[in-house]
This record gives C-alpha cells, structure tokens and sequence, in this order.
C-alpha cells in the first residue's frame, strides 16, 4: 500500500517541501470556509454537549472535521456518562483525536493564524 499524500501544509511545517520541492509544486491548500456547525439532530443531549466541549477545545474544527467529531462524540459521551467503554473504543477515540489534531504532539502540528487586530487591506496604503 502506498504512503497516504502528504498535504501541501503540513509538508511546509515538516520541512518536506525543502527536501524535494517539485512534489508539493502544484498542490493547493484546501479551503476552509465552513465553520464546524450544530451537532447533528440525531445526537442525544449528551452527545450534543460532548460536541460543544469539543469545539471548545480543538478552535480549528471545520465542516470536514464533523464525520470523524460524530465518531469522537460517540466514544467520549460514553466514557463520560461512566457506561463501559472497551479498549477498541479508546483506541478508536486516540485516533480521531489524533486526525484532528487533538493531542499535545498533533495540535503542535496546527498553523493557526495570529489573533491580531490588524486590518487586511492595510498593507496597500503604506
């Protein structure tokens, strides 16, 4: 099987596009422009409040995070509600932690834009 494509943004970050830069020449960033949204309808109370602690958490959730939050919610409304949770599901629950970017060594792998409060356009009137 072969290795899974590395994005163009995280071979920045690791460097990789330095050790053979025709490879990530003409790959584009994905747009990020919905934001994660409500819990789907089908959740329980619980489960809905499990996704808000996860948008709390992990800010750089969006649209495409929500099936893989949907599995995470699951796993995590269970061990919190103290019902009997398996390792496969633990296991199941540090992956998608993981594919979000949700654990210390994953979320230092994040680029997150500064919160600053400075205007777009500024940089064409100086």
């Amino acid at each position: 099987m072969p290795k899974p494509r590395l994005p163009k943004a995280k071979a920045e970050v690791s460097a990789a596009v330095l050790k053979d830069p025709g490879r990530h020449a003409g790959r584009k960033p994905p747009k990020i422009d919905a934001a994660i949204g409500d819990p789907p309808s089908w959740m329980t109370p619980e489960q809905a409040q499990v996704w808000w602690l996860f948008v709390a958490e992990v800010p750089w959730l969006n649209h495409s995070h929500r099936a893989v939050i949907e599995i995470a919610v699951t796993i995590r409304a269970r061990l919190m509600s103290g019902a009997d949770v398996g390792v496969q599901a633990l296991n199941l629950l540090r992956q998608c932690l993981g594919q979000i970017g949700a654990t210390p060594a994953d979320a230092s792998k994040v680029n997150l834009p500064d919160d600053e409060d400075k205007d777009p356009d500024e940089r064409f009137f100086n």
